[in-house]
């Protein structure tokens, strides 16, 4: 996922602030609510405290991105969905113009990931669902990748142990639905089931329309990940065992041989956005949040 960048800053653009019908207050700066449009073709329909973007407002990228949600001094801030260009949508907490608290990233293949957020990457507990495949990883992640205890479950069987960077690594064990359970300590190889990662397909995309360069989502995107954010691939499948007609799984283990009875997973426009008005800080289109890699 890449980073989002901050909305336009008419602060800081000199006397050209774009066309703007709203209220103002007896400093005659934008004061209520309000409706600009930019210097370079975005629009904001919202309301504005003491010049800034400051409350429920909808931002409209030239690149068709766009924010619709609470803002705090330019930035977005509370409560809000950020759509990118790519179709792609974030819905949730954010903090300082960055993807941060709990949300629910909608990547454009369709996967999806439900959880929390830090700085426009997937960090905390979280669900990742994969459209294609049906399969799922729950649980905790670290920096926009799966890192700690994790559950991958697939159609007929499961993973349950700890990861590391994205991959199955150290105590862990496979869980069949025959019944059967394969233990051991795993290594990670480079294999695995692969998360989408707009940051690749969107170098294009910008901040706020920037996971964050244009979101992410990315993180996100800056951010994005596994699938960004970004989301991580899912690990290969296990040995066979007990006549599953499982294949060995990617990961190397040092299994017990055994097997036992079972027991009972402008954020991200493909450009930034455009910049807003100067009297507003212009935000720029967010980059969706990567997809880790399995």
């Amino acid at each position: 996922m890449s980073d989002l960048g901050s909305d336009f800053d008419e602060e800081e653009q000199g006397p050209y602030l774009g066309e703007y019908e709203g209220e103002r207050n007896e400093k005659e700066e934008r004061h209520g609510k309000g409706k600009a449009t930019l210097p370079n073709g975005d629009i904001y329909d919202g309301t504005y405290e003491h010049g800034k973007r400051h409350g429920q407002g909808t931002y409209k990228f030239k690149n068709g991105a766009r924010y619709l949600g609470d803002y705090k001094h330019n930035k977005k801030h509370g409560t809000g969905t950020f759509i990118y260009p790519d179709g792609s949508k974030y819905e949730g907490n954010w903090v300082d113009d960055q993807r941060h608290g709990y949300g629910v990233y909608t990547y454009p293949n369709g996967d999806i990931y439900e959880g929390e957020w830090q700085s426009h990457q997937r960090h905390g507990q979280g669900v990742y669902t994969y459209k294609d495949t049906g399969s799922k990883y729950v649980g905790s992640w670290v920096g926009g990748k799966r890192d700690g205890a994790g559950e991958l479950i697939h159609a007929n069987h499961r993973y349950q142990g700890g990861w590391i960077g994205d991959m199955p690594q150290g105590q862990g064990k496979y869980v069949f639905d025959i019944g059967c359970e394969q233990h051991g300590q795993y290594v990670p190889v480079e294999q695995g089931i692969s998360l989408y990662n707009p940051a690749e397909e969107l170098t294009k995309e910008g901040e706020d329309g920037d996971e964050e360069t244009a979101a992410p989502p990315a993180d996100e995107e800056n951010q994005d990940q596994p699938k960004d954010e970004e989301e991580g691939g899912e690990a290969a499948a296990p040995a066979e065992e007990g006549g599953g007609g499982e294949t060995t799984a990617a990961e190397t283990a040092t299994e017990n041989n055994e097997t036992q009875p079972a027991e009972g997973d402008t954020e991200a426009p493909t450009e930034a956005p455009a910049q807003e008005e100067t009297e507003e800080t212009q935000e720029t289109t967010e980059d969706p949040p990567q997809r880790g890699r399995g």
